[in-house]
């Protein structure tokens, strides 16, 4: 990751480039989409663990999404 690169971006475009080169089907980039989320979720948790306000970056949603997610497909074994 560059130094000034928002946390998350390289991510953000491996998973642009899965849905470039597939069309747009996200049911193909399914490992890309849960990567990007988990280093959202991460960086989140980093963040408030540190007393400071929670982490941003423009290629995270809302922490709440990440939650969301991240529950419904059963990968969110890192929350506490």
């Amino acid at each position: 990751m560059a130094k000034d690169e928002p946390p998350c971006q390289a991510e953000a475009c491996s998973l642009q480039g899965c849905l470039n080169r597939n069309t747009y089907t996200p049911d193909k980039c399914e490992a890309h989409v849960i990567a990007l989320f988990k280093c959202c979720q991460t960086m989140y948790e980093t963040a408030s663990g540190d007393g400071k306000a929670p982490g941003s970056s423009t290629a995270c949603p809302k922490p709440s999404v990440v939650e969301r997610r991240l529950k419904r497909k059963g990968s969110n074994s890192s929350r506490k």
